[in-house]
């Protein structure tokens, strides 16, 4: 009996001893001491504690690449020119590389240590951005799987209509048995959903995943309340309102809803309103709709705005009842998958005279057969923008 209980902790203890020996020379080993990190041919120097990947590194000084996924090398965001020996490309930095970005040196800054002093580009605007100290405003249900999240920033942010933000997701504990839990820290993109006018907060809309399980939508529809505090980190992104007089066509589903509600808005207060925009969105079912009077209302006060919903299942579900003043006719709400609808509308309902500027927010499926419909209908590929997640 007594071998059973010792031998047990001898192997314990050896397995300890060993795994605190391979700490200690990891870190005799592996210390680089202090590097330097040259930005933009000096446009910033950063004296930095070696042996971090590059996105750590510059995050610690406040100078922040984005990341949708938080640096675990899975969303491919976070590109950063590389001009110093660091090493092949990795294979987790293939799948995210174009050919033209491979002969450019362009790294994922999650993927990169820094071992040795390091020379990098990276765009000038994200010098601007920020990390804010947000307090929840509000929680809104917007449907079974899309929450509105609206946050107050201890200071002002200055972004362009349909940029994004990243939630800094903390631990935190299932509340029952069957939700998640999570430990550690991460990031997640979200578009911003308010409008720049209202710069001392942001909106955003979180769809939950399909299985439940996913780290940063759990925490906010589970765990966040108004009142509690978290930390977003922004403006990003370059899927923005480019201001002309072509006509926009604008294509979202789901939470892709968030940005074309902060350009819509910022839009109408800017009396930008005899611009043309056609914004198409694509729902399954009737439980999928939200925002709907407010897109209706915008019509009346908006002649040269039109909003269609589209419904893809084949079998729906209507509701029993329907206020047409708020909602509109029930025909208002097309049958048919979004690119259909999209391609039917471009054909025979608007004109091409002005041109066309295609804006597109969605899943990546969503976003291929638009963009074939788009290009058959003779927009250019110069003239679409997306923001695909």
């Amino acid at each position: 009996m007594e071998t059973f209980i010792v031998a047990p902790l001898i192997v314990g203890g050896v397995v300890a001893a060993l795994g605190l020996l391979i700490s200690i020379l990891d870190g005799i080993v592996n210390n680089y001491g202090e590097v330097v990190v040259n930005i933009n041919n000096h446009t910033k120097d950063l004296t930095v504690k070696g042996g971090a990947p590059l996105l750590r590194s510059l995050s610690q000084e406040k100078i922040f690449i984005p990341s949708a996924c938080g640096g675990k090398g899975s969303c491919g965001a976070c590109k950063a020119v590389i001009n110093s020996d660091v090493g092949p490309l990795l294979p987790t930095e293939t799948p995210y590389m174009s050919e033209e970005e491979k002969a450019g040196n362009v790294r994922l800054a999650c993927q990169v240590k820094v071992k040795k002093d390091i020379d990098i580009e990276i765009p000038e605007e994200l010098f601007n951005v920020r990390e804010y100290n947000a307090v929840v405003e509000s929680t809104r249900v917007m449907t079974y799987d899309i929450v509105e999240l609206y946050l107050k920033l201890d200071q002002p942010v200055k972004f362009k209509a349909g940029m994004y933000m990243q939630l800094v997701i903390p631990s935190y504990k299932a509340k029952k048995k069957g939700d998640m839990s999570f430990k550690g820290t991460t990031m997640r993109a979200y578009s911003i959903s308010s409008p720049p006018s209202d710069n001392q907060s942001a909106e955003f809309l979180v769809r939950a995943m399909p299985d439940g399980r996913g780290i940063a939508t759990s925490y906010v529809h589970h765990h966040l309340e108004p009142g509690m505090h978290i930390q977003t980190i922004g403006p990003f992104g370059d899927f923005y309102l480019q201001e002309n007089d072509t006509t926009m066509i604008c294509i979202g589903g789901g939470s892709g809803m968030a940005p074309f509600r902060s350009i819509l808005r910022h839009m109408k207060e800017s009396n930008m309103m005899d611009r043309e925009v056609w914004y198409f969105f694509g729902c399954r079912d009737y439980p999928d709709i939200y925002y709907l009077a407010e897109m209706r209302a915008l019509e009346k006060e908006w002649p040269n705005f039109h909003c269609i919903f589209a419904l893809s299942d084949q079998e729906l579900h209507e509701p029993e009842e329907w206020d047409e003043s708020v909602f509109g006719p029930r025909s208002a709400i097309i049958k048919g998958r979004i690119d259909h609808v999209v391609a039917r509308y471009m054909k025979e309902e608007i004109s091409p005279d002005s041109g066309f500027e295609a804006y597109l927010c969605g899943g990546p499926m969503m976003i291929k057969g638009c963009t074939i419909v788009l290009l058959e209908q003779g927009v250019s590929q110069d003239n679409i923008y997306y923001d695909e997640f």
